[in-house]
Parts: structure tokens; C-alpha cells; sequence
């Protein structure tokens, strides 16, 4: 009950303009495919707005969104954590 209020309240304030749905002076896009199943989407008029991120797509087109709550990471097949390239390459030169 208490997470339905949470979410008719998220967009408080909301209107709709023909550029999009303006939320405190931003324009927010409307979801996309792959934010299905995200506890932060919420609806608004016929059409899915996330209050988190302005424009969705943008942030799935490098991957996959730090926002998604029903997205869970995953480790690559070697088990190693990546690195920062500019770390390497100093340690390489260093000789490590």
C-alpha cells in the first residue's frame, strides 16, 4: 500500500507538453523495452515516465542502466574485476 502512494506521488507536479511530459524542468522520454519490470517506471497518462533518468534510452544504449532495480549484475566468465585502463598502463610501465 504504502509503495502505491510512493508511486502516485512520483511525478507530482507533472504536466504534459507537446515537447513531453515536463517534470521539474526537465522533459522526460518514455520508457523503453528493457525498463520493463523496474520498480522505479510509473505510469502517467496512458504512457510509462522513470522520474529517475530523463531519457531512458540514452542510458540503456551503453548498456545496461545503474538505475534497473530488476536488472542484477553479473561477473565475466574469468572471475577477474576490471581494471581501469590508465591503472594498467602505469603498472605496466612500472613494471608490475
Amino acid at each position: 500500500m504504502a509503495d502505491d502512494k510512493k508511486k502516485i506521488g512520483a511525478l507530482d507536479g507533472a504536466q504534459m507538453t507537446p515537447e513531453g511530459l515536463s517534470f521539474k524542468g526537465f522533459i522526460l522520454s518514455p520508457v523503453v523495452e528493457n525498463c520493463t519490470g523496474c520498480e522505479r517506471v510509473v505510469p502517467f497518462e496512458g504512457a510509462n515516465y522513470c522520474p529517475t533518468y530523463a531519457d531512458p534510452a540514452k542510458k540503456w544504449s551503453h548498456g545496461i542502466c545503474n538505475f534497473a532495480t530488476h536488472v542484477k549484475a553479473t561477473v565475466d566468465k574469468e572471475g577477474k574485476t576490471k581494471i581501469n585502463p590508465l591503472k594498467a598502463s602505469k603498472r605496466a610501465a612500472r613494471g608490475r
